[in-house]
């Protein structure tokens, strides 16, 4: 077994974590959440999405959080963008990279979109376009890459085909989605092995959600496949408001400590992360989903 010696971890806590609190979090806790995020030691943070405020309304501060944030030069902060209207207020927030999204599922996308899949490339065809035209990279996300809440187990070969789109098209990186957290380590292998073989594997990423508590063993397996780029989110926070009942995501605090075991680099300093995630709990008043979070809350509170 060779696992890569560097691993690339992607923070969506800003957006993916933020997204599904019902609690409105202040513009300016927000800044200083990025804030403090960026002096862990990420290369990337994906800061929020530039989606209507009728649909995502903790997001409607997307432009004052984007220009309100102290970027560090080294850092990549994207935004998810659903069509050419975000598209264009995201550029003119000074947005250096964006993230358009579709599904392995034909009806978690009509509940998530209101449109097909083929309907969702149609969107952000333009989008693709536009960005290239302005030098702004494109990441690319699938979700349901091992499970949907409506049509159950989702095919390999669909994940593949959604993301060799979404590769065809231009994004630099694609993110496979375990959006309601089903799948397991073996299943998790065959969706990638599957995507792999139209898509480079440097060229792939794992979001996996900890429905069940298998996000870690998921990680772990395809990191056996040479996956070396994953999505987490600071004290586990997030999940999708179009799944009822999931979970958030895998929190980065647990992946960097089976990480740091396992010997692998990742650049992140998981002290500063705990105490990050333990800076926005307590805004949300609410507890960390991480292992190591609730331990550093526990002693704080002996």
């Amino acid at each position: 077994m060779t696992l890569p010696k560097k691993v690339k971890i992607v923070e969506v806590g800003p957006r993916d974590g933020l997204q599904n609190e019902k609690q409105i979090v202040p513009t300016p806790v927000k800044i200083e959440f990025i804030n403090r995020l960026s002096e862990c030691g990420y290369q990337v943070i994906e800061a929020t999405s530039f989606v209507s405020p009728k649909w995502i309304p903790q997001m409607a501060d997307h432009l004052e959080v984007l220009q309100g944030i102290k970027r560090h030069p080294k850092i990549s902060y994207p935004v998810l963008v659903p069509n050419m209207q975000g598209f264009e207020a995201a550029l003119k927030a000074g947005a250096k990279e964006i993230s358009v999204f579709t599904a392995a599922s034909e009806t978690f996308t009509q509940k998530n979109i209101n449109c097909s899949i083929a309907e969702s490339f149609e969107r952000f065809a333009p989008v693709i376009v536009a960005a290239k035209k302005n030098k702004i990279k494109i990441r690319g996300y699938v979700s349901c890459a091992l499970g949907c809440p409506y049509e159950g187990e989702i095919k390999p070969s669909s994940v593949a085909s959604v993301a060799k789109k979404l590769f065809d098209m231009g994004c630099y990186e694609i993110s496979l989605g375990d959006t309601i957290g089903v799948g397991t380590p073996l299943k998790a292998q065959a969706m990638v092995k599957a995507v792999s073989k139209k898509i480079p594997m440097k060229y792939l990423a794992g979001h996996f959600h900890d429905t069940y508590g298998q996000a870690l063993a998921n990680i772990f397996a395809t990191l056996q496949l040479g996956l070396a780029t994953f999505d987490s989110s600071v004290a586990g926070l997030g999940g999708c408001p179009y799944a009822h009942g999931a979970s958030g995501n895998v929190a980065t605090e647990d992946v960097l400590y089976m990480l740091n075991g396992l010997g692998i680099k990742t650049g992140v300093d998981i002290d500063k992360v705990i105490t990050t995630g333990l800076f926005i709990c307590q805004h949300l008043g609410k507890s960390p989903h991480s292992k190591l979070g609730l331990a550093k809350l526990a002693n704080k509170q002996n």
